[in-house]
């Protein structure tokens, strides 16, 4: 394999725009449709695509991209509120200052509202203007909880009756809308269409003419013909893109309906954020968005990112000095619990999204790329269309266009005025029409169109698309970077060894630990946790929290632990709430008696460094020696060799006077981590999903690299690896395969490129680890997918091609930075979007090649007509209703087709891929090159073939004319199910499960009998023979041998364009030597 392809398959040009590292500009030395990555792309390359493009009805055109002028009015009305928010809070911050010095009378009592003691509108002033007097004069957070009538433990009571009658009265968290779309509206813009005017004002102008020279009765057929297919055309585009509009509408407000947990009734529960009252006790922590506005109850090391409210990126510590939280923030530290105040529209939140219109546009590299090529087709279609009208117009005028044989249209000085216009308006009908069908309108919305059947579908497996691009974009993904727990394994997590008092006890035999142990470690597991544990009326126990919490939840219940006495018995001074950095967390509880105890959790062997002594069986502190240490190291190793999550339990006493005493201080206040005591090591087993094996071993056959990159010890990475298939045998776990993060990090950026290409496993690895390799991949020309869940991978997520957050547990803030949530955390869904995004494309090109080869045949007859007899076979109405079959109905058809097994045994389509390949253009020529000669042939010389020459002139035309049509929409139709398998010879494999295609061709196929039979007088056709339509269908399904034996013809692989760019290259390089 040469240099150039060893990095990436698809790293073919030298300067490559998309890594970062081409040092050239971009807008410079692309062309406007060259964009690659939407996901960055500046307004301005947007905008020069978008003036670059040739476009009939850009109401329609750019209904689903990104609306830039609306984009900027969103902007200026989140700053307009956000100035308003900070200008309130300014001004309360000066009264508050003049109320100190003047010492101010209390504010005014609460308004009472119905059972409630507060109205809606006091709380969220309060909130909005962080107002702690009148929090103060509520009687601080416990008077404000009795005037709500919740419990700061145990939260609401739950019920039906309560929840409602909170909504009643100070309303739902929920904010106006704006309606969507009407189908009237979407009908408006389909009549925008500059070339469906014209035709309208043609068709007028014909009818008008007709009616006054043959009477009302037979004069409006030709002008009512057009102007009832223009309407056929209008009514059934405005129906396609209203139901793509529901279809999106349906998947936004999927993308809001966030579920988080909340305590009611003395348990937590998973409620939608739309369910949230006020007066709920919310439990938040790392990541979380705060759901609604409120007060903080009690909180560890709590930091709010509040940029999203007030636009600075600025980190805010919340304490009981500074309660007031805001909807819309996201957590950005530490953890907590807080009490709902004001929900919806009486938030700023609510305020701002109810103010901005929810734009679904956001245009994707493919749908640029097609607006390139729809454009250069236009503008072929465009001068076709002036050389037909020219032609016909110089063929009419001077007399060479024949009504019948001897007599012609137009004799100068004999053919009346309104004769002549009418003739003249037929002529340019023709040329107008012919631009319909030439500027291929619909190909940019049938990645719409597809986009947003395979977004459903993708649902449907798992998957909610947040960004349009990435459902494309994760066909050409060359490598997934995977997260362990949850996505390759189950996330259903147990402790299934301990290492305790230095020996290995098995947690399953009810051996009773040493009292003080015993005591510790469940002091340690109570207090040390985001996690909780509900004891139910019927003794029933509900343990809640992550996977891994739960697992020591669980554990520590099966030792005896009472949760509830274990929190009451102690309190929580200062919390180091888990670090991914330090993979550990740390709590300081101060017990009943005063002695202070500080408990640390975390990776196994990282706690053991902090470790200076343990405790026996007798319970005494023994000091680690080396012997013992490295003892305990290989009991680790073992457990991670056994694919288990390794975690180590240490405590130390702090003297009082080592702790500060003052708020301030302690917050800022570091735990001590040294000279801990080892109380115990636990291994939790997390067994691989069943299906992972089979879904890495599809992504091997697709040339997507599976790389592992977790925080784990590098032993489990290992075991996980081997089990999954990821690494083949232990002959692949060498270094730089398997590898720990420290040491990826520690090389120069030189060697990262290199070294990346390698990696299979990173274990023990951080978010920036993870950064890192992402963009060593990207810059080594791979398309990089990255799953993701902790807040600290929002980084790794926006960064990558396509970034993957966990559903089930991922945080807000991971989400919010991904471009697809991945809803059962499963590594298969992440394949089934790999297939979803392959088929994409495919039914895209399969939509162009049978779009271009309709807009070639089309074209090329009429021309040639057109100039060789003055006459086109295929007149206005007829090719109206072939461009709906080709736009709207085509389109429908074969954008839908769902994906195979096939897809995935394909390499990744690289993104600068030729949209049109080699294989496409065989048979796209084939095809037109055919449907070109029989129709040609038939229009020349059919009244021979026929026998038609003893028939009367004008029937004898109309045959042959009709005879053309039908053949050639019949010729469409049977190719249209070649281009369901472009490389394929089997063209029916798996046909009957597409009845969205089937159904579609069998409409077109009992609507063109219609035409043909009964609706004559409007195509200017008539009714054929029997035999006439055996002739029609045989030339149609020619084209399916035809197409089998040019599937034969073996296509070079370099693209055609690449031959092009060559020569013309090479030849500016001998002008630029002579």
């Amino acid at each position: 394999m040469s240099e150039e392809f060893k990095t990436s398959p698809y790293r073919r040009y030298k300067n490559d725009v998309e890594t970062g590292s081409s040092g050239f500009d971009e807008d410079d030395h692309l062309g406007p449709f060259d964009i690659f990555r939407t996901k960055s792309a500046s307004v301005d390359r947007l905008k020069r695509w978008r003036q670059a493009a040739l476009v009939l009805n850009a109401s329609r055109r750019f209904r689903y991209t990104l609306d830039l002028k609306k984009e900027e009015e969103k902007k200026q009305i989140i700053a307009k509120i956000r100035t308003h928010a900070q200008v309130i809070r300014a001004a309360f911050l000066f009264q508050e200052a003049g109320q100190q010095v003047s010492a101010a009378p209390k504010l005014p009592a609460p308004t009472p509202t119905g059972d409630h003691d507060s109205g809606p509108e006091q709380l969220a002033t309060m909130t909005r203007d962080h107002d702690f007097s009148a929090l103060q004069n509520y009687g601080g957070v416990n008077g404000l909880a009795d005037t709500l009538k919740t419990s700061l433990d145990k939260g609401i009571s739950g019920d039906d009756a309560d929840i409602l009658e909170r909504k009643n009265v100070y309303g739902s968290n929920t904010y106006p809308r704006k309606k969507p779309r009407s189908f009237w509206r979407f009908l408006l813009d389909a009549c925008r269409d500059t070339t469906l005017i014209i035709l309208m004002i043609a068709a007028a102008a014909s009818l008008a003419l007709g009616i006054k020279s043959e009477g009302i009765k037979e004069g409006w057929y030709d002008g009512g013909s057009i102007a009832l297919a223009v309407i056929i055309v209008i009514a059934v585009t405005a129906f396609s893109d209203y139901r793509q509009s529901l279809q999106f509408q349906v998947l936004n407000e999927e993308k809001q309906n966030i579920h988080m947990e909340v305590t009611r009734g003395g348990r937590r529960v998973q409620v939608s954020i739309f369910d949230i009252v006020v007066g709920d006790v919310i439990p938040l922590k790392i990541g979380d968005q705060v759901p609604a506005d409120g007060v903080l109850i009690s909180g560890h090391s709590l930091a709010v990112d509040e940029s999203s409210m007030t636009g600075e990126s600025k980190i805010v510590q919340k304490d009981h000095k500074a309660p007031f939280l805001m909807s819309g923030c996201k957590i950005a530290d530490g953890y907590g619990t807080m009490l709902v105040t004001s929900v919806g529209i009486n938030t700023e939140w609510g305020l701002l999204m109810a103010s901005i219109s929810e734009d679904n546009g956001e245009e994707t590299p493919l749908q640029v790329r097609l607006n390139g090529v729809a454009t250069f087709v236009g503008m072929v279609g465009l001068a076709v269309a002036v050389l037909v009208l020219v032609v016909l117009l110089a063929r009419y005028f001077t007399g060479h266009s024949k009504a019948t044989k001897d007599s012609p249209k137009y004799v100068a000085g004999k053919t009346s005025v309104s004769d002549a216009i009418d003739g003249a308006i037929k002529i340019f009908t023709v040329a107008v029409t012919i631009v319909v069908v030439a500027v291929p309108e619909g190909l940019p919305l049938a990645v719409t169109l597809t986009l947003a059947y395979s977004m459903r579908k993708m649902m449907a497996d798992k998957a909610l698309v947040r960004r349009l691009s990435a459902c494309e974009t994760m066909g050409s993904a060359t490598t997934i970077c995977s997260d362990k727990t949850g996505t390759l394994t189950m996330n259903v997590m147990t402790v299934t060894e301990t290492y305790i008092c230095g020996e290995k006890i098995d947690p399953s035999e009810k051996r009773s630990l040493p009292p003080k142990v015993a005591s510790l470690l469940i002091e340690g597991i109570g207090q040390n946790t985001t996690g909780s544990v509900f004891m139910s009326e019927g003794g029933e126990v509900e343990v809640s929290g992550s996977p891994t919490e739960k697992a020591i939840l669980q554990w520590g219940v099966n030792l005896g632990m009472a949760f509830d006495a274990v929190r009451s018995g102690s309190s929580i001074i200062h919390a180091f709430p888990f670090n991914s950095e330090k993979k550990r967390g740390g709590v300081a509880v101060q017990l009943p008696d005063s002695d202070i105890h500080v408990h640390w959790k975390g990776a196994a062997e990282i706690v053991l460094a902090c470790c200076t002594r343990y405790i026996n069986i007798d319970e005494s502190l023994v000091p680690m020696d080396e012997d013992k240490r490295t003892l305990f190291k290989k009991s680790i190793e073992d457990m991670a060799a056994g694919s288990l999550r390794c975690v180590a339990f240490a405590y130390r006493t702090c003297e009082k006077a080592h702790v500060p005493d003052n708020e301030e201080e302690l917050a800022h206040w570091t735990l001590p981590e040294d000279d801990l005591v080892l109380l115990g090591i636990v291994g939790l087993k997390d067994p691989c999903r069943p299906s992972v094996k089979i879904a890495v071993q599809l992504c091997i056959d697709a040339g997507i690299k599976v790389r592992m990159v977790t925080g784990d010890n590098l032993q489990t990475a290992k075991a996980i690896a081997l089990e999954c298939g990821i690494l083949q045998s232990d002959a692949d776990a060498t270094l730089p395969n398997i590898i720990e993060g420290k040491t990826f990090r520690e090389y120069s950026e030189a060697e990262r490129l290199v070294v990346a290409e390698k990696i299979s496993v990173m274990g023990r690895s951080s978010p920036n680890d993870k950064l890192l390799l992402v963009q060593a991949l990207r810059k080594n020309g791979h398309v990089v997918a990255v799953t993701g869940d902790g807040t600290n991978d929002a980084p790794a997520l926006h960064e990558a091609d396509i970034g993957l957050a966990m559903g089930i547990q991922g945080t807000e803030v991971a989400k919010e930075s991904s471009d697809i949530i991945i809803l059962d955390d499963n590594f298969a869904t992440v394949v089934k979007v790999v297939r979803w995004g392959r088929s994409v494309y495919a039914n895209i090109q399969k939509f162009i090649q049978f779009q271009l080869t309709v807009n070639v045949a089309a074209l090329v007859i009429n021309v040639v007509a057109a100039v060789s007899a003055g006459d086109v076979p295929l007149n206005a109405v007829q090719l109206l209703w072939v461009n709906l079959i080709m736009d709207t109905l085509g389109a429908l058809a074969l954008a839908t087709e769902p994906p195979t097994d096939h897809l995935m045994k394909r390499s990744p389509v690289g993104r600068r891929e030729p949209l049109i390949t080699n294989i496409m253009w065989r048979n796209l020529l084939i095809q037109a090159f055919y449907q070109i000669t029989v129709l040609l042939v038939l229009n020349f010389e059919g009244k021979r073939i026929l026998n038609l020459e003893h028939e009367e002139e004008d029937r004898a035309t109309k045959v042959k004319n009709t005879l053309i049509f039908n053949a050639f929409v019949l010729s469409q139709l049977f190719n249209e199910l070649n281009a369901r398998k472009p490389d394929e010879i089997n063209v029916f494999k798996g046909v009957t499960k597409n009845r969205l295609f089937m159904g579609i061709v069998g409409l077109t196929l009992i609507l063109q009998v219609i035409i043909i039979m009964f609706l004559g007088k409007f195509t200017t056709t008539v009714r054929l023979s029997w035999k006439l339509w055996l002739v029609s269908i045989g030339i149609g399904i020619i084209s399916w041998p035809l197409a089998a034996v040019g599937k034969l013809i073996p296509v070079p692989e370099r693209p055609l364009s690449e031959f092009f760019t060559r020569k013309s290259t090479s030849r500016t390089t001998r002008e630029t030597i002579d």
